[in-house]
């Protein structure tokens, strides 16, 4: 179960108003949001550290362990490892995410605005592009500027024809962390340093092969060995989380913000880090409305939170 972005926003503004501390737009919020999850989101990995190396309990609902990694289950996947020439590159999107914009060409138009997908989401993603169903190239039949799409004929603006369904996805890359490298879905690949490979490979004995193969990770690039495997590469990885949105419209004649669900994205956190989650943008809040008695007082309630929790 996510965290609702909408409770957790109004919740935050509650807070502010009460205490007469200011105002967060939805942008401000959006940003904090997406760093303040991204911050809860790493500090698992560290949690589970530190709880690996202290003694475990076998209680049904108080196992530390099991209990963080039930929080990143959530964003555990696989995928497919594609080969170019000397190496296996990563997956980089798990298919889990994507943003996705529609226009419908009009007379003399070349230019359109994305009020679907975010600067920050483009600049993130994967791009493919499609006319009626056929799918384009960059450059030759489109550009991407900012939150502009041009249309293009042979690299230069043109007016497109009518009613043409331009549509367009974002698939943004969340490969995060490398988990286990799988051959034919049936052999794991055994990691090796670089430095560790020069002396496997100087013994007969010790060279890798289909049955035994090892791999070195570089960069985001997977290289197998023996060389000669190309193909049947897969790997389980751990996704980053989606940026948190909450979005919004302005009613007619109006001037407050109001909720639209649609294109919002909720927290992927686990609904148990409600109470941190708000007090953390609490005190990004401090410092956006410039009062610190705000900052050092939800910095001392998240610290007491997460003493409590690793203690």
């Amino acid at each position: 179960m996510a965290i609702n972005v909408d409770t957790v926003y109004k919740t935050v503004l509650l807070i502010l108003n009460k205490e007469q501390r200011g105002y967060m737009t939805p942008d401000e919020f959006n940003k904090v949001a997406t760093q303040v999850q991204l911050e809860t989101f790493e500090n698992y990995f560290e949690s589970l550290n530190q709880q690996l190396r202290v003694p475990d309990n076998d209680n049904e609902y108080a196992d530390r362990v099991k209990n963080i990694d039930e929080k990143i289950a959530v964003f555990k996947t696989s995928g497919v490892a594609s080969y170019d020439t000397t190496r296996f590159k990563t997956p980089v999107n798990s298919g889990l995410i994507s943003y996705i914009q529609e226009f419908i060409t009009l007379p003399g138009v070349s230019v359109y605005g994305f009020n679907n997908i975010s600067v920050s989401q483009l600049q993130n993603s994967i791009i493919t592009v499609s006319y009626d169903g056929v799918k384009k190239v960059e450059g030759v039949d489109y550009s991407i500027s900012g939150n502009l799409f041009t249309y293009l004929s042979s690299g230069s603006p043109a007016s497109p024809p009518v009613g043409v369904n331009i549509n367009v996805i974002a698939n943004p890359s969340d490969f995060y962390r490398l988990g286990t490298v799988i051959y034919n879905d049936e052999i794991e690949v055994q990691k090796v340093e670089r430095n560790e490979l020069l002396y496997i490979n100087s013994s007969p004995l010790t060279k890798p092969t289909d049955k035994y193969p090892l791999y070195v990770y570089e960069d985001y690039n997977i290289y197998v060995y023996p060389k000669t495997i190309t193909s049947g590469i897969s790997v389980t990885y751990v996704r980053k989380p989606k940026d948190v949105v909450w979005n919004f419209t302005i009613p007619s004649g109006e001037n407050f913000y109001q909720f639209n669900a649609v294109n919002s994205s909720d927290f992927e956190l686990h609904v148990s880090e409600q109470a941190e989650v708000i007090l953390k943008i609490l005190l990004y809040a401090g410092v956006v409305v410039k009062d610190y008695n705000l900052v050092n007082l939800a910095s001392q309630q998240v610290q007491a939170e997460q003493l409590n929790q690793k203690s």
